[in-house]
């Protein structure tokens, strides 16, 4: 890829500036060890929720906070999000992060667990929109999961689908770079799906639910 190429993917990235609260939440996720979802990652999260006019989400992955403040602000003012991780340390920093962003909350549910023993129990077709973050070899699992909870029109989010690069490279034969080069398969190939690929950060997986 060409120099020009990786500047206009860095700017497109960065393009949207993001406030205190969010900066904060980005710091703990580093101080955490954790990646959060970059700039410009939260903010197509936050479009595609603002455009769906989304009142349920489902987050896998709560991390510190930073993709819940991006969706909780593109969802509905009467807007839920259902919040998965099996941290809860992780989650009391994201009660904090939703705080400071100026969320009550009510807007919030948190819900502590391992995802693919917690999601059989949500509700079928009662969401808007479910994003994922979490474990890439469980990603199959959650896109059976999420087509159940979606109702028509819903958006369904991987995090990561480029695995670093390693999912986009043949050479590598690791768990997650196959699972991740089968997930994009299957989401592709779906007829009942309308997906997109979108190059943030290390790769942002999108499709509507027919």
């Amino acid at each position: 890829m060409s120099g020009n190429r990786q500047a206009d993917w860095a700017f497109a990235d960065a393009f949207v500036a993001e406030d205190d609260a969010l900066v904060r939440a980005r710091a703990r996720s580093h101080v955490a060890g954790l990646r959060p979802v970059s700039p410009g990652t939260g903010a197509a999260l936050r479009l595609l929720a603002a455009a769906g006019g989304a009142k349920a989400a489902v987050e896998i992955g709560t991390g510190t906070g930073v993709s819940g403040i991006h969706l909780l602000r593109g969802m509905r003012q009467d807007g839920l999000l259902t919040t998965v991780d099996s941290e809860p340390d992780r989650q009391q920093l994201a009660r904090e992060a939703y705080r400071e962003a100026g969320f009550a909350a009510n807007r919030s549910r948190f819900i502590c667990g391992r995802a693919l023993d917690v999601l059989p129990r949500l509700t079928d077709g009662g969401y808007d929109l479910v994003f994922c973050d979490a474990d890439r070899r469980e990603y199959l699992d959650y896109l059976d999961e999420a087509l159940r909870l979606l109702r028509p029109g819903g958006v369904v989010c991987f995090e990561g689908a480029f695995g670093r690069g390693r999912a986009l490279d043949a050479a590598h034969h690791d768990d997650e770079a196959l699972r991740l080069r089968e997930l994009m398969r299957v989401v592709r190939d779906s007829p009942g799906l309308a997906p997109v690929l979108l190059p943030t950060d290390d790769g942002l997986l999108c499709a509507v639910r027919a």
